[in-house]
């Protein structure tokens, strides 16, 4: 199958980017979005997505087949990874699934498409619409293709036109899915225009910023800091900067589950995107005085990572990473020979899995690629204590344990900054209508219009 040439990143490589091609991409934007989407209903955007994803899942719709033939060169993941994470995303895009978030974010299934009151508000003599962004400038970092897919259903729900600018490498998949929805309805895809190009190309950048109304942008803080510097006054920042998870696991876990089940539920979480994502768990902290201690549970994981590589395996890493890799291990493995309050299981001839055990509760940022710490902790409070060097940074904790103690921790957790607490082995599977950093996604987006009647 070949991509014809609609976007930019459907240009052959080596093709010159100027700030005029980018100027006239976005006013060409505008101008459709005013045409084709602008007084679309919702509910007409909501199926056009559905029914999309629901093509997504079929194993011979020919977008799927090209995502997982080029995937795994362009992206470094496995074919296998591909497919979990891509069934993942699009399993949760259903028109149910849609409607429920523009309920949630926005408070009426319609209130992109009208004035309109909810019962309460009409009680007050209130109604009110939303509008989203004329141009919505997305700025995706790093290889994770669900960002930028995210990205571009959120714009389109708030009748958004949008430029997808893809880290340099990464646009197969997004643009793979946005040739998909150009199949399904040409004219709303029209609004889209997917590019990458290299970091560092501020005369791009500043031609897309001068026609943006809003710009979102996920990368490092120091990132997310110059692009929100170099905006024109008037333009919206919406950054998700660097951020980290982890697992905790109660000493009441084990009567939920039996120990090996609960080692493939945190195996899960790490094979998940390889370990790369914000979403996924640098270090797994396991309460004192179960029937499996922590180290009994790190060998449990450690032969759950080595199963997995076998069905799951881990994509290609730069010679830089398994460099990283290597040394971080040889430091532990000296660790472990002289102290029993160290150990640390490996992969075999490779760098594919690494699990190290610490007595040390102090957390611990992964070098990622698979490497998870595991520590014990008495309580929840002495995770909290150990992992204060990354509090406010903290995206996910995966959580189990039993229901008596569930609610209590996740309080916890809240007041201490988490913004988002799951099951475990579902950290890197949030639902559609998750709120990011703590933000309700969609509502990040819009302009309200307040009617006091």
């Amino acid at each position: 199958m070949t991509l014809p040439d609609y976007f930019i990143a459907d240009l052959p490589p080596g093709a010159e980017l100027t700030p005029g091609m980018i100027t006239e991409a976005c006013r060409t934007l505008k101008c459709n979005r005013e045409h084709y989407l602008a007084h679309r209903s919702t509910h007409s955007l909501i199926k056009v997505l559905s029914e999309t994803a629901a093509c997504w899942l079929d194993d011979q719709y020919p977008f799927r087949k090209l995502a997982l033939e080029r995937g795994p060169a362009a992206t470094g993941f496995s074919r296998a990874i591909l497919i979990h994470g891509l069934n993942a995303f699009f399993e949760q895009l259903t028109a149910e699934n849609l409607q429920a978030w523009v309920l949630r974010d926005l408070g009426h299934e319609r209130r992109l498409d009208a004035l309109i009151a909810t019962d309460l508000e009409r009680r007050a003599g209130h109604a009110a619409l939303v509008r989203g962004p004329e141009l919505l400038a997305h700025i995706t970092a790093g290889s994770l293709p669900i960002p930028a897919l995210m990205s571009l259903v959120q714009g389109l729900v708030v009748r958004s036109a949008q430029f997808v600018k893809c880290a340099s490498g990464a646009s197969l998949i997004p643009r793979i899915f946005a040739h998909s929805l150009y199949e399904m309805d040409h004219k709303l895809c029209a609004c889209v225009e997917i590019a990458e190009w290299k970091g560092g190309a501020t005369d791009l950048e500043a031609a897309l910023f001068a026609e943006a109304d809003c710009v979102t942008a996920t990368g490092s803080d120091e990132a997310l800091d110059h692009i929100r510097r170099r905006l024109p006054l008037g333009v919206r920042f919406l950054g998700h900067g660097h951020r980290v998870s982890f697992g905790y696991i109660g000493r009441n876990a084990w009567t939920l589950s039996a120990p090996q089940k609960v080692a493939a539920l945190a195996a899960r979480d790490v094979v998940s995107w390889d370990q790369l994502g914000c979403l996924s768990p640098h270090v797994f902290y396991v309460e004192r005085g179960g029937l499996v201690d922590a180290e009994q549970f790190a060998g449990l994981v450690a032969a759950e990572l080595a199963e997995r590589e076998a069905i799951e395996p881990r994509g290609h890493v730069s010679i830089q990473s398994a460099a990283t890799i290597a040394h971080r291990r040889g430091f532990y493995e000296i660790r472990a020979a002289f102290s029993a309050q160290t150990k640390q299981w490996t992969s075999p001839d490779s760098t594919a899995w690494t699990v190290v055990y610490e007595s040390d509760p102090l957390f611990q940022v992964s070098c990622l690629n698979r490497f998870i710490y595991i520590k014990p902790v008495q309580c929840l409070r002495e995770a909290l204590q150990a992992a204060d060097c990354v509090r406010g940074k903290v995206s996910t904790v995966g959580l189990l344990t039993d229901d008596a103690k569930a609610h209590d921790l996740a309080v916890e957790l809240a007041h201490w900054g988490v913004t988002r607490i799951c099951p475990l082995g579902r950290m890197q599977q949030p639902p559609l209508a998750w709120r990011h950093d703590g933000r309700p996604s969609l509502a990040d987006l819009v302009l309200w219009t307040d009617w006091e009647q």
